[in-house]
């Protein structure tokens, strides 16, 4: 799935579109995630102090860097919509805390009620959080998913949505943690507690740990658009789920019920290895992205759809940066877009030809792209001809 349509195409079908799709709803679901966020950010500073709150934001903006460059390396050969990827974090970051928290306290409360004090807060880490949490941060998945379900590639995009949902839950849930840490017993003395102990704990030994789980789910759905029956469709994506569920309960239940040695073993026994297998299944499907770029781009260059000398170019993510770069040298930022815009539109062009021969609809999406590739690579051109000629 890519961004930007060059040369207005995009804009030009955007305008017939209903204001309340193109203003009224943007606005409103922005305003709902800003709410979303001041009463998480409210709720925390009340809880740990605005000191504390400033402390947890310090800390747990290293880890979410990391995150966020992770995804976006995966998603370097057909990047999604810059917008998008903001609105999904900030979901996560806003709305999915905000839920899970009304939602876990509720939970907590319920289990002290009826179990006793103290019990609450062990239902709630492993019962209610894994269950809640997996389902509001794979939300914007779905969405988009039902909202643009002929531009969804499949796993890589899942994994990306997924993935930056998580990112941006477990930003505003390390600001609380690393908060908390701070309030109660300072930086600390090390690896025993504070907010150092916390940092290492969150920041550095476990910043994928929300990820790969929410990863876990998203790679289920991704998978089931592959699939043609609804009820294959609804089996893989429940149990993906149900497998993200698992994962996170297994971790919360070994942070609250064992020891050191019981956490311990957990991370390097299963936690470890799940991310390993999950990285290694990303490292795949970009190459079968690569792989499928590179056999649809011959037929492309035959048709005339883009010159013989661009196969290789491309072909290859560092001859794509290249090219960019060297575009930005000698005809400036605008031509260097330009190039940009037209490498994502020959990679969404290269998919939708291999969708096309199975789905009507990619069909006949094909050559109104194909129309905003030409243009693309045009003004690409014309960019670099009149600051050659200037």
């Amino acid at each position: 799935m890519r961004g930007a349509q060059p040369n207005g195409h995009g804009s030009q079908l955007r305008r017939h579109m209903p204001r309340r799709i193109t203003v009224l709803l943007p606005v409103v679901g922005l305003a709902g995630v800003a709410l979303c966020g001041l009463l998480v950010f409210g709720l925390a500073t009340v809880r740990v102090g605005v000191l504390a709150v400033i402390i947890g934001v310090v800390a747990a903006v290293v880890p979410v860097a990391i995150v966020v460059a992770a995804f976006l390396w995966i998603d370097r050969w057909e990047p999604e919509p810059a917008k998008l990827l903001l609105l999904t974090f900030l979901w996560g970051a806003c709305v999915a805390t905000l839920t899970a928290l009304l939602v876990n306290d509720t939970a907590e409360a319920v289990g002290d009620l009826l179990l006793g004090s103290g019990q609450g807060s062990r239902i709630s880490a492993i019962v209610s959080a894994p269950f809640i949490e997996e389902a509001v941060k794979i939300v914007p998945v779905l969405l988009i998913l039902w909202r643009r379900a002929d531009e969804f590639d499949g796993i890589v995009d899942a994994i990306v949505y997924g993935g930056f949902s998580a990112a941006g839950f477990a930003f505003t849930e390390n600001i609380y943690y690393f908060g908390r840490a701070f309030a109660e017993q300072g930086f600390g003395d090390g690896m025993s507690s504070g907010v150092v102990a916390a940092f290492i704990l969150r920041g550095v030994l476990s910043p994928f740990a929300h990820p790969l789980f929410t990863v876990i789910a998203a790679i289920g759905i991704g998978y089931a658009v592959r699939l043609r029956g609804k009820q294959a469709k609804l089996l893989v994506s429940v149990c993906a789920y149900l497998a993200a569920v698992l994962l996170h309960s297994l971790w919360n239940a070994a942070a609250t019920l064992g020891g050191a040695t019981t956490f311990l073993n957990v991370y390097f026994l299963i936690m470890v290895p799940m991310f390993i297998g999950v990285f290694l299944l990303v490292l795949w499907q970009r190459r079968r992205e690569q792989r499928i770029i590179a056999a649809a781009l011959p037929a492309m260059a035959e048709a005339g759809w883009i010159a013989r000398s661009e196969v290789e170019l491309l072909a290859d993510l560092n001859e794509r940066k290249k090219w960019r770069r060297l575009a930005r040298k000698e005809s400036g930022k605008e031509a260097a877009r330009a190039v940009a815009e037209y490498q994502a539109g020959v990679t969404e062009l290269a998919f939708l030809r291999r969708k096309a021969a199975k789905d009507a609809k990619a069909s006949a999406k094909h050559d109104d792209l194909l129309k905003v590739v030409r243009a693309s690579r045009e003004h690409a051109v014309r960019l670099a001809t009149a600051r050659r000629s200037g």
